[in-house]
């Protein structure tokens, strides 16, 4: 058990039957009345935030998790498959465990949260950038290849489609943000 004296970002605790990570919080002491935290919390699961605000002391279950780190393998009808990079050990975790699952290739390094007294994924990150080649675009017309403003489709290596400035070409090596699947920069060979 922890109070609300113990909160910390990152914090995970159970909250209404199910688990949430603290991405904010704020100790308030008004002039008039008792203190109280005032938080935003994330669903593990769903990926969806929650304002709350806690009176000061209440007790919340803390909820222990634990980060490692897993190696990309394949796909298939079970789900994703990754490999303990320590252990070797392998399991299989489902999509809706993996926010931006089609940016992933195969060999990439992921970090998978567990919970820690029953041993089941939570979610898995993918780094906050990836590499890949553009396998298919079309060409940019001339004279709208100067800006980067102007955007077109691509599809990458991994069969996701985003968009890219008008001068990116087929072949070419590109760096994602996978939080928000934007182009971030040509990748130098």
């Amino acid at each position: 058990m922890a109070t609300t004296a113990d909160f910390r970002n990152g914090m995970c605790l159970m909250f209404k039957d199910d688990i949430y990570t603290i991405v904010h919080f704020l100790h308030v002491k008004p002039g008039k009345g008792p203190a109280f935290v005032r938080t935003k919390l994330k669903n593990v699961k769903t990926g969806r935030v929650i304002e709350n605000t806690f009176n000061s002391g209440v007790k919340v279950d803390e909820v222990r998790v634990e980060r490692r780190q897993y190696q990309y393998l394949y796909k298939d009808d079970m789900g994703f498959n990754f490999m303990n990079t320590e252990t070797f050990e392998q399991i299989s975790i489902p999509e809706t465990l993996i926010e931006n699952s089609d940016l992933m290739k195969e060999g990439q390094i992921v970090e998978i949260q567990f919970h820690t007294e029953t041993e089941t994924p939570l979610t898995a990150e993918m780094p906050a950038f990836v590499e890949l080649q553009i396998t298919q675009t079309i060409e940019g017309e001339k004279g709208n290849t100067a800006s980067s403003t102007a955007l077109k489709p691509a599809t990458l290596e991994t069969g996701a489609e985003i968009m890219v400035p008008m001068f990116i070409n087929e072949g070419e090596i590109i760096k994602i943000d996978t939080r928000d699947r934007s182009y971030n920069e040509r990748v130098k060979s």
